[in-house]
């Protein structure tokens, strides 16, 4: 048995140290959990204006839109702005007419996730807006899919017509070589950005392979009058 040195403090045994240790980890967790729940609100706000900033930026001229659940059965209204799932928005002007449909799509990119939303049109059977919400690849040359010129003109018309059956696109969206496009649901990638490019396509493919056939069916339905947002 060890001696004690006089006017040494006396060993710290193993129990209290992981007692302290704990009380110290329970703390820090209480504080993280309360400084989440007193900013969700503040979050919650922060992303339902991101929200409509990101339609109106596809939609000029919305107004008002109407929220929908991809479900199994099909369109599911819901009263949550920013609900779990694949989400629909139908967009209606100031007179209540319907412009069209709004929906997210993700894909990988070269580094993360890119997340756009998109303008559906069901008179033309096209996309014909894009907006990127997310992208964090390579700076200068991922985040041309928001300022490149040529690649926005991808989606002024970039057809997404549906099978004579109506359950799938008649042709997938696909993501083909810089200045090789030939056909109006190719998207003609940026020079130096393909792999950024291809995961906006693969994006919209998969997003517009269940949403379209969803809208059309209950295309009556979705396309009447809305609800402030």
């Amino acid at each position: 048995m060890s001696a004690i040195l006089p006017g040494a403090a006396p060993p710290v045994s193993a129990r209290r140290m992981i007692a302290v240790l704990g009380i110290v980890a329970f703390v820090a967790g209480v504080l993280v959990v309360t400084a989440y729940e007193f900013s969700l609100p503040q979050i919650e706000a922060n992303r339902r204006i991101a929200l409509t900033q990101a339609v109106n930026a596809i939609y000029p001229t919305a107004r008002t839109r109407r929220t929908y659940v991809l479900a199994a059965e099909g369109l599911a209204a819901s009263s949550e702005t920013l609900p779990a799932g694949q989400v629909a928005y139908a967009v209606f002007d100031e007179n209540s007419n319907f412009l069209g449909i709004a929906a997210e799509a993700a894909a990988r990119g070269y580094q993360d996730i890119i997340r756009v939303l998109y303008a559906y049109s069901p008179g033309c059977q096209c996309i014909t807006a894009l907006h990127v919400l997310r992208n964090n690849d390579t700076p200068g040359i991922g985040n041309k899919i928001s300022k490149d010129r040529e690649f926005r003109e991808n989606f002024r018309a970039l057809d997404v017509r549906l099978t004579p059956d109506g359950s799938a696109l008649a042709h997938p969206i696909v993501t083909v070589k810089h200045g090789t496009k030939t056909e109006a649901w190719q998207i003609d990638a940026i020079s130096g950005a393909t792999i950024t490019s291809k995961a906006v396509g693969r994006a919209l493919n998969e997003s517009a392979q269940t949403l379209v056939p969803r809208v059309t069916a209950d295309l009556k339905r979705v396309s009447q009058a809305g609800v402030a947002p």
